[in-house]
């Protein structure tokens, strides 16, 4: 045998390893910033939903606002909590 086979072992996963993550980067630079992934500007008069209610609208949903909370809220049962016994100091 020619050199040190724990030598010669060693290099060769790392080497696998990196050509994989350098194809990896590649194809995902590739895929990401390609021609085909520019966005797609749309006019008014293609646009078919403008915002959430309109859409919300055409699917035949009705939009209510919610009940408002009332002023005074009743105290919570069990008991009150307790101050620490070491406050943090300011």
């Amino acid at each position: 045998m020619i050199g040190n086979p724990s030598k010669r072992e060693g290099l060769h996963p790392v080497v696998i390893a990196l050509a994989i993550a350098i194809v990896g980067v590649l194809g995902m630079l590739i895929v990401d910033h390609g021609p085909w992934s520019r966005p797609h500007v749309q006019t008014a008069d293609m646009a078919s939903n403008g915002t959430t209610h309109d859409a919300a609208r055409s699917a035949g949903a009705a939009v209510a606002p919610t009940a408002p909370k009332t002023a005074l809220e009743p105290e919570p049962p069990g008991p009150k909590p307790v101050q620490p016994a070491n406050p943090v100091p300011n």
